[in-house]
């Protein structure tokens, strides 16, 4: 029998990328998804690719930034399946802009979706979570939670943030409830939509940026990046590290402590300048 075999699970940013993906699998283990989108025709697309009647799952239209629908959504779940016992907090943005070109909401609306919709599900599903004898909390950070990089400070201090909200509510686990365990996911580059979507600086040429990250930077596919994560899950891993360039990071970061920050600006310099836009993980 599958890991997640009638297991209740719950899956943001279930329309596209590796959340597309996380459902894909999970479903075809057998798990009873509940799934996250705010995109509706996204959400849409990934119930016709798992191929299954809609009332056997639940699917939810929401913002992971609206904190009263999470945990409505939370005990809706809780309700249909008797019990919840996995979320994997995956929704999130990208954002790419030095700090003096960047505007306060912009910055504002990154760690809203990527720092406080992790809070979001993990503050409204966690207490169900508890009262499942094998609860998980999976939270979806970046390679860019390890390492920091010249005009992406919003989408580094969100992702960072969520390292540590992580690695602090897994030792919180282990203290009063040890059978819940808690993961963070590193991601590398992905191959996802998610440069095209993203909000940029004004002063950044847009179509320079897409191009370098999906020439440069996306290279791991979204089915793989699920199923490595998946594995990591099920094998009870607190860190998992997605693509040969998280594992890069991982390392470098590890040997250079704070050298590397000295290491990016030099690299940047030597691809032309400011003025060629910026790749990003």
């Amino acid at each position: 029998m599958s890991y997640f075999a009638g297991r209740a699970v719950v899956v943001t940013g279930a329309g596209a990328g590796i959340g597309q993906q996380l459902s894909v699998k999970l479903a075809r283990q057998g798990a009873l998804l509940s799934l996250i989108d705010r995109d509706r025709s996204s959400l849409r697309e990934t119930m016709n690719i798992i191929g299954v009647q809609h009332n056997s799952h639940l699917i939810s239209h929401i913002d992971v930034t609206d904190r009263t629908a999470m945990n409505a959504c939370a005990a809706e779940t809780s309700e249909k399946f008797g019990g919840i016992d996995a979320v994997f907090n995956n929704a999130g943005i990208l954002y790419s802009g030095d700090i003096l070109d960047s505007q306060f909401p912009d910055i504002e609306h990154v760690m809203n979706v990527n720092f406080w919709g992790v809070v979001n599900g993990s503050k409204a599903f966690l207490p169900f979570i508890i009262r499942s004898d094998r609860g998980h909390v999976i939270n979806v950070s970046s390679a860019f939670g390890l390492m920091s990089a010249p005009g992406y400070a919003a989408y580094n201090a969100a992702k960072f943030a969520v390292r540590g909200f992580t690695e602090s509510l897994r030792q919180e686990m282990l203290i009063s409830h040890p059978q819940v365990r808690v993961t963070c996911v590193f991601p590398g580059g992905i191959k996802t939509s998610i440069a095209r979507s993203a909000r940029m600086a004004d002063a950044l040429d847009r179509m320079l940026v897409i191009e370098s990250f999906e020439k440069n930077i996306a290279r791991t596919e979204p089915e793989i990046a699920a199923s490595l994560i998946l594995r990591g899950v099920e094998r009870g891993r607190s860190r998992i590290l997605v693509g040969k360039d998280a594992r890069l990071v991982d390392v470098v970061t590890r040997i250079s402590s704070a050298g590397y920050q000295r290491i990016l600006p030099a690299l940047n310099s030597a691809r032309s300048g400011r003025s060629t836009g910026r790749s990003s993980l």
